[in-house]
Formats: C-alpha cells, structure tokens, sequence
C-alpha cells in the first residue's frame, strides 16, 4: 500500500504543513492556513494510502523551507510530485524557473509558454499550485500591482520583500 506522510512545523512566518508520498511532495499549506483542514484535505485527496506522521521528504521540505525563511536557502532540492493538468503543470514549470529575487508577470509567463492571450489562465493555474514557495507563484505579479496570492497579499508582500524583489 501507499503511504501518505504528513507534517507540521513552525516557521518565522508561521506554522506550516506539507504533505509527500514516496514519490516526492506533494502539497504544503502556507502559514496562517489551518494545518488540521489541510491534512483533512490531502487525506481526501489521497484516500486510498495509508496516513503516516514524518516521512523523509517531509523532513527535508521542512529543513529547506526554514532556511528559504529564515532567508539561508535561495533554490530548493527536495523531491516534488506536480500534479494538475498538462496546462497546469507547464505554467508551474515556467513559474519554477523564476529566479529568486526576480518577478514575472501573468503576461510573460503565458507568452513563455506560447499562449500569449492566456494571462488569466495562467493566473487560474498559479492559483492552484500545491507546492507554493518552491514552486514561487510568490513571484508572479499583475502587469499593475502585486495580482492575487493564495497565501493573502501580505504574505506576497513579505515573501518578496525579504527576496529583495520590491
């Protein structure tokens, strides 16, 4: 059978939580987000594994998500398992691509991938990245202003600030 390892720490930013299987991780839930709601969550998501506490990659997300917070870590190394549409997933690699410290646009990103009318599609696929921070959906804005962020603008805000990215 299929494990299912979940986790929950404590960050600079707040209590965070993530999700992986043994293929790689597969979800974390931003600061703020209610870490028992996310593990209903991905419990449903992956109904059929078995639900265990740990697991490997979890403990290396956690390792590099302090660091990336704490401002130690610029470019992440664990093992992800991308799941979504084939769209979904091409918008999220270019997303991945975006240096730390840099910003792109709904608009770039949706010409980077050839569909240069796409912005809002594009927007609808950030939105439904799972693995945010390391896949940095962070650091794409709107051609006028910050755009939306599934972690609340603040977190945005913080989030590029402290990449020296506004």
């Amino acid at each position: 059978m299929s494990i299912l390892y979940l986790n929950s720490f404590d960050t600079p930013f707040g209590r965070m939580s993530t999700a992986a299987t043994d293929e790689g991780l597969v979800s974390i839930a931003l600061p703020g987000k209610d870490s028992e709601r996310f593990d209903r969550q991905v419990k449903q998501d992956f109904a059929d594994y078995e639900v265990m506490r740990g697991g490997k990659t979890n403990e290396q997300a956690e390792r590099e998500l302090r660091a990336y917070l704490e401002g130690r870590l610029r470019e992440f190394k664990v093992e992800l398992c991308i799941s979504g549409t084939p769209f979904q997933r091409e918008v999220l690699q270019q997303v991945s691509r975006i240096p730390y410290g840099k910003t792109r646009t709904y608009g770039e990103i949706a010409a980077s991938i050839e569909k240069p009318k796409a912005s809002r599609a594009v927007g609808s696929a950030n939105g439904s990245n799972r693995l945010p921070l390391i896949i940095p959906c962070h650091r794409v804005v709107a051609s006028v202003g910050l755009g939306g962020y599934g972690g609340g603008l603040e977190l945005k805000r913080k989030l590029l600030e402290m990449e020296g990215a506004l």
